[in-house]
């Protein structure tokens, strides 16, 4: 397991060169309970208790996390986005494989020269194409999406679109909350 070599103690309790086997209970990551050190700077394993001489458990160090989360420096990319940049990622990617193994085979002398050089040509506009393809989609999701505040925006009439449709179907339910009640109001039973 791991990278690290682990190593038996030996029978008298110490613990030989090399990274010794921690039990997870130890408060201070490895060190004895005692502390005792032997001669060559390793830690001496304390003697156990045996389970009936068990007394009280002492409290345990304060909790620390594997690790903490920090907030992200930029905000996740929208998803038509990232889907347009994970294919230009691909694209761009078998493209320069492509004219490695281009002038490779023309290095070599290969027939497979001429028609790997016409397939890298092929695929250098396709992955120019697949660049584009991420600018035009993060500028249309932006325009759409009201990123980009500009008086020109197509987000900012959506926006005001929804708003007034809200209002009138907050209107039209008051209404019909007022009529509910007035007709509620006429009646001496329900009978």
């Amino acid at each position: 397991m791991g990278t690290a070599e682990r190593r038996e103690a030996p029978e008298n309790g110490t613990v030989a060169g090399g990274t010794a086997l921690r039990e997870p209970e130890a408060p201070d990551r490895g060190r004895a309970a005692d502390g005792a050190m032997t001669a060559a700077g390793q830690v001496r394993a304390a003697p156990r208790p045996a389970p009936a001489e068990r007394g009280p458990r002492p409290a345990r160090a304060a909790y620390r996390p594997l690790w903490v989360e920090e907030p992200a420096r930029r905000r996740r990319m929208p998803d038509p986005v990232r889907t347009a940049a994970v294919r230009a990622v691909l694209v761009i990617a078998v493209t320069l494989i492509q004219a490695m193994v281009a002038f490779l085979c023309t290095m070599a002398g290969s027939w497979l020269a001429f028609p790997m050089v016409i397939s890298s040509v092929v695929s250098t506009v396709l992955a120019t194409w697949g660049a584009l393809d991420v600018w035009v989609t993060r500028q249309v999701w932006n325009q759409r999406n009201g990123v980009v505040s500009t008086p020109s925006s197509t987000a900012r009439s959506l926006r005001r679109e929804r708003r007034r449709v809200r209002r009138q179907a907050r209107i039209a339910a008051r209404g019909q909350e007022r009529i509910r009640r007035q007709a509620g109001a006429g009646r001496l039973s329900h009978s």
